[in-house]
């Protein structure tokens, strides 16, 4: 069977370099890593007393891994924002937390090498658990300032509504 449906001539698979992260309805600005979507599902082992003496194994609770998102640091605040949602030092005492919208859904889009959506997961109902606003910093450097936020989720799914697009073919011009 073949890799792809709709472009059967394309045997790469696609690259990690071109994605887009989208909350509250609009894209993320500057966003230029994002870790991977994890789910770990625990084993758990049982037998019963007349079995041989090897286990059974079964699946137990699925843990979703942490994601981080990093971005040059600019003006944009989406990312402390955000975090100042689950903890906001400073805010006075028990507004510290916004209880009613610290969770967001999010969507990380991956695009191929022509600009066009190929995949898309959504992941639900995250909250920032680290924020960095300013990297290390060193007057002998040469990098660029990077922020940084890790948000916890309970679960992420693809989209399977987002399918495989027909990827343009380009003619040498005459």
């Amino acid at each position: 069977m073949a890799q792809f449906t709709v472009n059967q001539g394309r045997f790469d698979p696609y690259k990690n370099l071109k994605f887009r992260v989208k909350w509250d309805g609009r894209y993320v600005a500057g966003v230029s890593k994002v870790s991977a979507l994890k789910r770990n599902t625990e084993t758990i082992e049982h037998r019963e007393g007349g079995d041989p003496s090897t286990t059974r194994k079964s699946p137990g609770q699925t843990k979703y891994e942490p994601i981080t998102l990093e971005r040059g640091v600019t003006h944009d605040a989406e990312f402390e924002k955000w975090a100042n949602k689950v903890w906001n030092y400073g805010a006075g005492l028990g507004a510290e937390v916004s209880l009613k919208d610290f969770r967001k859904d999010i969507i990380i889009e991956l695009y191929n090498e022509a600009g066009q959506n190929v995949l898309s997961y959504k992941v639900y109902r995250c909250w920032v658990s680290e924020y960095q606003a300013l990297p290390e910093l060193d007057a002998n450097g040469n990098a660029v300032a990077i922020e940084t936020i890790t948000i916890q989720n309970e679960g992420w799914e693809r989209d399977y509504e987002v399918t495989e697009p027909e990827e343009p073919s380009f003619t040498e011009p005459e």
